[in-house]
């Protein structure tokens, strides 16, 4: 019967580089080279952006935002959302082994298919989803063209 995984030879059972380097990280307290990333990762929420005939639809996700900690504009045909996720307070008494949530500032800038009208914007957050309604300008409206037979 033939194996699909190759048995390790004694020859294969060396130490690679990366073995090095993961024994190095975990010297000077980092766990791993990918912990070692993380630390500076920076926090960018999930935006969905899709259109109907008379807007356009823009959703985010941004559980634990404060609404007063969010900043909507639109300049243009490009939509711009800036807000802090805050860092929730260490309880006395309480030590973490691990702290894998993101806080910090965001700044979220796009560009949308179409013109738009700023002024008839429609904003609702619920169960940490910020839904924005935008209205088309009448020139960017879908305009059906009706065809005569002759």
């Amino acid at each position: 019967m033939l194996s699909l995984v190759p048995r390790r030879s004694r020859l294969l059972d060396v130490a690679s580089p990366f073995d090095w380097i993961d024994r190095w990280f975990e010297e000077i307290g980092v766990p791993s080279v990918e912990g070692f990333f993380e630390r500076d990762r920076v926090w960018v929420p999930a935006f969905d952006v899709s259109e109907t005939d008379d807007h356009i639809v823009v959703k985010a996700d941004l559980p634990g935002i404060d609404v007063k900690d969010l900043d909507i504009s639109i300049t243009g045909n490009v939509l711009t959302v800036k807000g802090e996720k805050k860092q929730e307070r260490e309880e006395k008494g309480e030590s973490f082994h691990r702290v894998e949530r993101s806080f910090g500032s965001f700044t979220r800038s796009i560009t949308l298919p179409v013109d738009v009208d700023p002024n008839g914007v429609e904003a609702v957050y619920k169960d940490g989803v910020l839904k924005l309604t935008i209205p088309k300008t009448e020139k960017s409206k879908r305009k059906k063209i009706e065809v005569k037979a002759e």
